[in-house]
């Protein structure tokens, strides 16, 4: 996607903030296809920032440029998000920010200000990471605490630092937000001093920068997102590249996952080195079962970065660019977001067996049509049991929209990015209570809130 100095973006979400939005040039909006009619069309928003259904309205809560309570800026390319009850009627949103360490552009966007004029306030030893100047890395996590009831930010602060493309990630059973590197990046090819893929845990509550303890275990690769089955506390792990695998973490003592454990790559039972993509050839059609097994993975950490291509190697299906993952009823939904015949996206149903029974996984959807699913990127599962998904296709004609998908499969449309640069959605995640939907629109860096009345979809 196109990429914009910290000014532009500051300037561009002023506006937006400021209801001014209406100014900046953006495409007329393409023609959507609905499966059902979910909540009717569209409505143009005279803000020219999110088009919603009748009685919905949005909210933008944070963006970034602002200065947060830390003294530091919001950083830039908010991506994975996840909320988390407080106390009272407040929540915490704990957010990614998708900055690379070997950007130069994305060390502008990070909390130090187009200047570095205030990474002075960031202590480099609470980074994970530092350039080799000593400066920390922009990527890492902030946490807004949100008011519910008077829809009002709190604060904000950084409470990850020093980490480098933080992509998306998961929410744990116990209250914590598991952050996921999507880089490769060693200091034999980029200005950085460590080597990076790993994820992150930070607590919801957290006030300031976490220790930046890298969960090893859980493997070095383009991490993407991360589900937790809580009956069982296994973690299961996307990856983002066209030739990824799905995997599983089974940590030594559920809920420690920085006590180690053993890690997995998802295989079809009867088919070694499957390809669940459908690009070229046609492995299964939507609606298909199969049977699921597990293939232990050996030197997880290696600076190779092959980890993928060795599980292949040793059977392990290959997935389209896994992307977002989620838990729903007693199984999980997860993207492929290039997979199927025009490479516009899949999403797969994986059930785990409890009791010995195997587990199953399932092609849900695959997309036939972009104005129907266009890259579905970052999920998550509504609380009336519909999923939510953010589109990021790479297109400055073919807007971005939410979709929504109902428990047979079916495609409807819930809001679509009208603002200028045509960013990708993501981190899309309901408030406790159901109520509010937020989401991260990346540039200009939005976290927005929307409301209306979530249970009349029709279907």
């Amino acid at each position: 996607m196109r990429l914009h100095r910290r000014r532009a973006l500051t300037s561009a979400a002023a506006l937006a903030f400021a209801g001014l939005a209406r100014h900046a040039v953006a495409a007329e909006p393409e023609t959507y296809v609905n499966e059902v009619a979910g909540y009717g069309p569209l409505l143009r928003d005279p803000n020219r920032l999110l088009d919603l259904p009748e009685g919905f309205s949005y909210q933008v809560v944070a963006q970034s440029g602002d200065r947060m309570d830390d003294g530091l800026f919001a950083p830039g390319q908010p991506d994975g998000m996840a909320c988390f009850p407080l106390d009272g009627s407040r929540v915490a949103l704990v957010l990614n920010h998708e900055l690379k360490g070997s950007s130069a552009l994305h060390r502008n966007l990070g909390p130090g200000g187009l200047h570095q004029e205030e990474i002075g306030r960031l202590d480099a030893a609470r980074a994970f990471d530092t350039y080799k100047d000593g400066r920390p890395l922009p990527g890492g996590c902030s946490t807004i605490v949100y008011d519910l009831e008077t829809r009002r930010k709190v604060s904000q602060r950084l409470t990850l630092a020093g980490t480098s493309t933080n992509c998306c990630g998961g929410p744990t059973p116990w209250g914590s937000w598991l952050s996921c590197e999507e880089t490769l990046e060693t200091p034999g090819d980029a200005d950085v001093t460590k080597a990076h893929g790993w994820v992150f845990e930070v607590p919801a509550d957290a006030t300031g920068p976490v220790d930046p303890v890298p969960l090893k275990a859980m493997g070095r690769f383009d991490h993407e997102a991360v589900c937790i089955d809580p009956r069982t506390g296994v973690v299961y792990l996307t990856e983002d590249d066209n030739a990824g695998l799905f995997y599983r973490f089974i940590p030594d003592t559920p809920g420690q996952l920085a006590r180690g454990g053993k890690l997995q790559a998802m295989a079809w039972k009867g088919a070694p080195s499957a390809d669940t993509r459908n690009q070229d050839d046609r492995a299964w059609a939507v609606g298909d079962w199969r049977e699921v097994a597990w293939i232990d993975l050996e030197d997880v950490e290696s600076p190779n970065g092959d980890l993928a291509a060795r599980g292949h190697a040793a059977g392990a299906a290959l997935v389209a660019r896994g992307e977002g993952v989620w838990w729903g009823d007693d199984e999980m939904y997860f993207t492929a977001t290039s997979g199927g015949p025009i490479r516009r996206g899949q999403i797969l149903r994986l059930v785990p067996g409890m009791d010995g029974a195997a587990d199953r996984l399932q092609l849900f959807v695959e997309s036939t049509d972009e104005r129907t699913l266009n890259m579905g990127d970052n999920i998550t599962v509504a609380p009336w049991g519909h999923l939510v998904v953010c589109e990021d296709n790479y297109s400055d004609t073919v807007r971005n929209h939410l979709k929504g998908v109902t428990p047979d499969g079916r495609v409807y449309t819930i809001a679509r990015n009208v603002f200028t640069g045509n960013a990708e959605f993501a981190g899309a995640c309901f408030s406790p209570d159901g109520q509010v939907l937020f989401v991260n629109i990346m540039y200009p860096g939005m976290t927005l809130a929307i409301r209306g009345p979530w249970t009349s979809v029709r279907t």
